[in-house]
């Protein structure tokens, strides 16, 4: 009699299913059935998840359907939406999902020692946010000098700055802002130079996006700006440029910021998660607020998809499952994501912090160990350009690396044939992907084209592409900010159900502490005649060379 428990029983069978002979490969499936790619493709109004091109035959959607019911994806689910405190190590809820739903839908949010009416808080934030983003375009609120602003300069990082810039690149690539957008994060002094250059400062509005309004580099860049503003127009000005998207009242209030100007977010909104916040304020001053508003009614869309479709019609979860038989059956350590749309040309690196960020980790919620791999490495770039970059990698390296391609079938410019062109590139890398070429193939290309025998064993080897290899592609009509907010979340719900199989906590992020507190402790020992601290030899030494390059006694 079997001692497994059901969840490592469904991991096992998992493991079974993609060691079978045949296992990994994909055409095999479509010549077994010539409804596949109907019967993969699922659908939520025009968006179309095509999981076709992918190894996961009905055994395996079955066997991951039944590990995700032994990992009790459906209690996760429905204590997500409850507001429970979902992420334990910090006794807090992840309700993201109020920031986008309407006042009256009745989200509630667990807090250590409490619980927030969610729906409302984000209803009267959302209203602050309205009122203020009205009044900057209408000319009621003007700068120091009685000049309307023109640009809005968002300093922050991680959260603060990777989504708020990537929705705002997509939503104003092809229509004009209504004010410029700036992004600072890198507390190089390099970028804030840039930027210095870049805007006038009578008609430049600075947010200052962090919760604690303490992280040290939005910190540093922030009173970097603050005394740029007042060089320009005077230490007045600061209470006329500056707003803040913070809970630190008493922060915002010593560096100058008056109360009204200052748009706070609670608890159970963490950092990746904060783009339909007053983070998103950026977003919705560049791009208006009807913009950012449809871009949180699309993301509400996918959160009642993904709260109500049951598991083989949920496209989060689809999307989540086909993550974790490439990443745990197949074993693939990389996952490529490749927008075709320049305007989403930071979604790659916004998904970056989301997926890693969330699950890359190795513990689980009961303190044990992982059992396998977890999240994979998340890297991309807009289609075509990685065609002539990474791609060859993906096409013919060693390591199976599994593709998300992303497509509208509408472009908003009106170049027809190059969107046709565009479409093209999609549809074929992701066909070369599953069909590969053969070396018997090669060699009768090359023999047709006049090559010699000798050339032909020389050459035909490197032109053989193994193909077998998965991809999803995601399709939908248009970008436009409600597509884009359904988009967005998406993958947000995908890394939610994959953190719930895992078994481990998708909304902390402990990983980031460590180095920022060894890096408050080295600071001081950067200053000329400091004091060296104890430190590994490798540490000590660079830090020596460091003061003997910049021709400094330590």
């Amino acid at each position: 009699m079997s001692t497994e428990s059901p969840l490592d029983a469904a991991w096992s069978r998992l493991d079974a299913l993609a060691a079978k002979p045949g296992g990994r490969r994909i055409t095999p499936l479509f010549a077994a059935d010539a409804d596949r790619a109907r019967r993969f493709t699922v659908t939520l109004d025009d968006l179309a998840l095509d999981l076709s091109k992918t190894a996961i035959d009905e055994a395996a959607l079955d066997a991951l359907i039944g590990l995700a019911d032994a990992a009790g994806l459906e209690s996760f689910r429905a204590r997500l939406f409850a507001g429970e405190a979902v992420n334990a190590t910090e006794g807090r809820a992840a309700m993201h999902m109020a920031l986008r739903a309407a006042a009256d839908a009745g989200f509630h949010a667990a807090l250590p020692g409490g619980i927030d009416d969610a729906s409302a808080l984000a209803a009267e934030e959302r209203a602050h946010m309205r009122d203020f983003v009205a009044a900057m375009h209408a000319g009621r609120i003007l700068g120091a000098t009685g000049e309307r602003f023109t640009h809005v300069l968002n300093i922050g990082i991680g959260g603060s700055d990777l989504g708020p810039r990537m929705a705002t690149e997509a939503l104003t690539t092809a229509r004009a802002p209504i004010m410029q957008a700036r992004f600072l994060s890198n507390v190089d002094g390099h970028a804030f130079a840039q930027i210095a250059r870049e805007l006038d400062p009578a008609r430049t509005l600075v947010l200052v996006a962090s919760k604690t309004f303490t992280t040290q580099e939005t910190a540093t860049n922030a009173a970097a700006a603050r005394a740029w503003i007042a060089a320009a127009l005077g230490e007045a000005a600061v209470a006329r440029h500056f707003a803040a998207l913070s809970t630190n009242l008493r922060g915002t209030a010593a560096f100058g910021i008056a109360p009204d100007r200052v748009f706070g977010f609670r608890d159970w909104v963490g950092g990746r998660f904060s783009l339909w916040s007053s983070i998103g304020l950026s977003i919705a001053l560049a791009a208006g607020w009807d913009a950012f508003q449809a871009m949180l009614d699309g993301a509400a869309s996918m959160d009642r998809h993904f709260r109500t479709a049951p598991w083989r019609e949920n496209l989060p979860v689809l999307l989540g499952l086909a993550g974790i038989w490439h990443v745990n059956a197949l074993g693939c350590a990389t996952h490529c994501v490749l927008a075709y749309d320049d305007r989403l040309r930071r979604f790659p690196a916004f998904l970056q912090q989301l997926e890693m960020e969330s699950n890359g980790k190795s513990v689980r919620l009961d303190g044990g160990k992982a059992r396998g791999a977890t999240c994979p490495v998340v890297f991309g770039e807009p289609g075509t350009n990685a065609q002539h970059s990474f791609m060859q990698l993906v096409h013919q390296g060693p390591a199976v690396i599994p593709v998300d391609f992303i497509l509208a079938a509408e472009p908003d410019h009106d170049r027809p044939e190059a969107h046709r062109i565009l479409a093209a590139n999609v549809f074929a890398q992701a066909e070369a992907l599953l069909r590969g070429k053969s070396l018997d193939a090669v060699r009768a290309e090359m023999a047709k084209a006049g090559a010699s025998p000798a050339e032909i064993d020389r050459i035909a080897p490197h032109r053989v592409f193994t193909g077998e290899r998965p991809s999803i592609t995601i399709l939908f009509r248009r970008l436009d900010p409600f597509s884009l907010g359904r988009l967005i979340a998406l993958y947000e719900h995908k890394v939610a159900v994959q953190g719930c199989i895992w078994g481990i906590n998708s909304f902390d992020q402990w990983g980031v502490e460590l180095g920022k507190v060894l890096a408050s402790g080295i600071l001081p020992e950067l200053s000329p005649g400091a004091t060296p601290g104890s430190h590994d030899a490798s540490t000590a030494a660079l830090i020596a060379r460091f003061h003997a390059l910049r021709g400094e006694t330590a």
